[in-house]
């Protein structure tokens, strides 16, 4: 892979991919542009009501999938910064200019701001349940006598049992959106093939392969020819695209210390704890093969320094700024992590992601383990997940049985099912008959189930309830 291949400007819609600036009056990048189209979307602005850890929180402070995604776009444009840097100044690539290091850091920022954007209400529990439904029900479902799972094409069906908010984002942006036509938000291949965590197909998933870009699904059977497009263009054919690696990384960064410090201010977890388990892992290493951060010390370092200086709370002095010292430190292993394996990545043989054999990994891991057992193992947690997978299963056996007879000349509509399609989204529906247009039976009713999860998905957490309780005559 080559960088001036991987830094295309194309877009689906318009423009060859080979000037920067195309209009004299308009200074921005397409990159640039990129960012201006994300930021003044409604899909954009959903995330400030869609869940990050605890849903449907009142507190001011608690982050939402919005202040996520603008943090984790921020570490990635550092992250980009960093490593742009160190190619250019060791001379690891001499195509490689400083425009490109300028590039790729707003490639990044505008990755981090929509790596989510496709995820349904109520956070990865979502996520969980709309796989579940369709592991139980698809094959109860019939279509003209048939259950549906043996009508659809193993992809297609496949799709729907390995739902994935990763796939839901290529989708959204490229199709769902509807900013001129049809082809969403248009943004630049660079970006999109960057948002592709997983450049496989559903049925091409292999979580023992030892590859981390085969753990799940990067695209839907819907989307196929937008994906091969955006590889072919790009040149990665099948590979990550280098700033996926990059993009990911910031995401763990920002989630896994943002879930500590969100749990402590909630109360799910104690300064005493965190002290503890960050001491058991001190403990296991030299300070050299931490990389000199010894973090239990640190930590305890911070609470004497907020104790000395009288603040009101020295525990949650110590645990935030502790927090702001690791996400500098994990920014530092992460820019190594790319750097040192900087071949590989661009032949796309490298399998693991940027904190492996870094002096980070295990405190990365470390902070996640800590955050699961903590906080989405508790009953708190679990008592949420129950009622918000009713108000899903309630809404997909709602919406999933209406629009398998929507647009199927052969079936007629109850009037139920005819106003439960009324409330989809008139650009949902004006994508699926553009999109619908020439294919199959079977793709058609392919892409109606799409329609529903499309608008499922789309929900924030908010209206996800009040519908239910609506449909539910909850008053």
């Amino acid at each position: 892979m080559n960088w001036e291949q991987l830094l295309s400007t194309k877009r689906y819609r318009g423009g060859s991919g080979k000037s920067r600036n195309n209009r004299s009056a308009d200074l921005r990048s397409e990159f640039e542009r990129d960012y201006h189209r994300i930021i003044g979307s409604a899909s954009f602005r959903r995330l400030q009501d869609k869940t990050q850890v605890f849903p449907l929180d009142q507190s001011d402070f608690i982050r939402t999938r919005l202040t996520h995604s603008l943090e984790v776009s921020s570490f990635a444009k550092s992250l980009g910064q960093n490593i742009g840097e160190n190619i250019l100044a060791y001379k690891k690539d001499i195509s490689f200019s400083p425009q490109m290091k300028e590039d790729i850091c707003h490639i990044l920022q505008c990755a981090g701001l929509i790596h989510d954007i496709g995820n349904p209400p109520f956070g990865h529990f979502g996520e969980d349940a709309i796989r579940e439904w369709f592991r139980k029900n698809l094959s109860k479902m019939e279509y003209h006598g048939k259950p549906i799972d043996q009508v659809l094409l193993p992809q297609m069906r496949e799709d729907f049992y390995h739902f994935e908010g990763n796939a839901q984002a290529l989708r959204l942006v490229s199709k769902l959106h509807f900013l001129v036509d049809e082809n969403g938000m248009n943004l630049t291949y660079a970006l999109l093939n960057t948002i592709v965590k997983y450049p496989v197909a559903s049925t091409e998933i292999n979580k023992e392969s030892g590859d981390i870009k085969n753990k799940k699904m990067g695209y839907y059977y819907a989307d196929k020819e937008i994906f091969e497009d955006v590889a072919r263009e790009t040149g990665t054919y099948g590979k990550r695209h280098p700033l996926t690696f990059i993009l990911e990384a910031a995401d763990d960064i920002a989630y896994k210390t943002a879930d500590i410090e969100d749990s402590f201010v909630k109360g799910f977890l104690s300064y005493q704890k965190l002290q503890e388990e960050l001491k058991e892992l001190q403990e296991l290493y030299a300070p050299e093969d931490m990389g000199g951060f010894m973090p239990a010390d640190k930590l305890q370092e911070l609470y004497l320094r907020g104790r000395d200086m009288h603040v009101e709370n020295p525990e949650e002095y110590a645990v935030k700024n502790w927090i702001i010292r690791v996400q500098g430190f994990v920014i530092s292993c992460a820019t190594y992590g790319f750097t040192s394996n900087y071949q590989a990545i661009m032949q796309g043989s490298y399998k693991e992601d940027l904190f492996y054999h870094t002096f980070a990994e295990k405190l990365m891991q470390l902070l996640g383990d800590l955050a699961y057992r903590e906080v989405f193992t508790s009953d708190a947690i679990y008592r949420m997940e129950v009622a918000e997978g009713a108000m899903l299963d309630f809404l997909l056996d709602r919406f999933m049985n209406a629009v398998v007879k929507y647009d199927d000349p052969n079936e007629q509509m109850d009037a139920i099912s005819e106003r439960l399609v009324s409330f989809i989204s008139s650009n949902y529906k004006r994508a699926y008959h553009c999109h619908a247009q020439g294919k199959t039976e079977e793709e058609k009713l392919y892409l109606r189930l799409l329609l529903a999860t499309d608008f499922i998905c789309g929900m924030t957490d908010s209206y996800a309830k009040r519908f239910y309780q609506e449909l539910k005559a909850i008053l």
